[in-house]
């Protein structure tokens, strides 16, 4: 039983983390992480299908891989989260939920800056 709703959560992460690589408001890193955490605890063919894929290459290899971001990729992430919160803080209603959207705006930063290492300085230190 617990294999089928791994399986089944595994499969609706990719499909939510697919349609992220095309919306911008839906986030496709961590689907597709949460999809290989399924997928490697439920069913080995599903893993391999799951790494095999473009989109898990383009988006999530990096971080499984090596535990840390290339420099260039952070700055793209930052660059696009702060456009889609800048849109989204500017569109908002409400003043609590314009400054939700700004907090969150400073954790992703402060996470992608101080807490995942860059793949540059990882591999500094294991040489």
């Amino acid at each position: 039983m617990k294999r089928y709703f791994l399986i089944s959560v595994g499969v609706l992460s990719f499909l939510l983390g697919s349609a992220g690589a095309l919306l911008p408001l839906l986030p496709t890193t961590p689907f597709l992480l949460l999809a290989g955490y399924c997928f490697a605890r439920s069913s080995t063919k599903f893993d391999v299908w799951l790494k095999r894929t473009k989109l898990y290459q383009i988006y999530a290899s990096d971080y499984v891989e090596t535990k840390s971001i290339p420099k260039h990729k952070k700055w793209k992430i930052l660059i696009s989260s702060y456009l889609l919160m800048g849109i989204s803080i500017l569109l908002a209603p409400l003043q609590p939920v314009k400054v939700m959207l700004l907090v969150l705006a400073l954790a992703i930063t402060i996470v992608l800056i101080f807490v995942v290492p860059n793949r540059e300085d990882q591999l500094e230190t294991k040489e």
